[in-house]
């Protein structure tokens, strides 16, 4: 069953359906996983483990894009 819970996203508060993990929580927003680096509470998430890193609610998620560029 999925409820609304709080997070803050890039220093956002957001309401998101949970429980998610990284995976469904970056297809949610439109952003491809292999483009992206993910903080959860001040800890990088290795991309092998998006499937099973769960976001709860309280958690703090930075979603940070790679940018090229010379």
């Amino acid at each position: 069953m999925r409820v609304a819970v709080e997070i803050v996203l890039n220093g956002e508060r957001k309401s998101i359906d949970g429980p998610v993990n990284v995976i469904g929580l970056l297809e949610s927003l439109g952003v491809n996983p292999k483009t992206v680096a993910v903080e959860r509470n001040l800890k990088i998430v290795a991309r092998s483990d998006y499937a099973k890193e769960m976001v709860e609610g309280g958690d703090s998620v930075e979603i940070i894009r790679f940018v090229g560029g010379g």
